[in-house]
């Protein structure tokens, strides 16, 4: 059962007709909490959100939010009971995003950090992070070229 109270940012089906690529949606247990670790650690641009949906973005990237009460009968509820781990094996990446302020800002929040930044072999220094529902986030900003 939806819980949004007043009218959302735009119909739904207008929405739906403007996407176009790829897309991610998440679904989470509690859009504010999930809204808040986004944009406090992570520092993305909330474009909408309330208690049912929300939209977030990085640069030209724009990502869904919708909390497990929406989905009614959705088959995909069956693979996220309660404790469930979600996004087993998937790495949410954002580039341009300082993964030392990101960890900073994840530690401070008592926030779950699996790897903390460093520098990879592939050219990159990022930071691993759980987010409250087990997504792993993995901010990143090209590493420092060696002399």
């Amino acid at each position: 059962m939806k819980q949004r109270i007043g009218e959302p940012w735009m119909p739904a089906d207008a929405y739906g007709r403007s996407l176009k690529g790829f897309g991610v949606n998440l679904l989470v247990r509690d859009v504010p909490r999930a809204v808040a670790f986004q944009t406090a650690v992570l520092g993305v641009e909330l474009v909408y959100a309330d208690r049912d949906f929300a939209v977030l973005r990085h640069g030209a990237q724009e990502w869904m939010l919708h909390a497990d009460h929406t989905y009614g009968e959705h088959p995909l509820l069956g693979l996220t009971g309660d404790g469930a781990i979600r996004g087993a094996g998937a790495e949410l990446r954002l580039y341009d995003i300082d993964p030392d302020d990101a960890e900073t800002r994840a530690r401070a929040r008592g926030e779950t950090v699996l790897a903390a930044a460093a520098d990879k072999p592939h050219g990159l220094r990022e930071v691993y992070i759980a987010d409250p529902d087990g997504y792993v986030w993995v901010p990143s900003l090209a590493a420092a070229e060696k002399s």
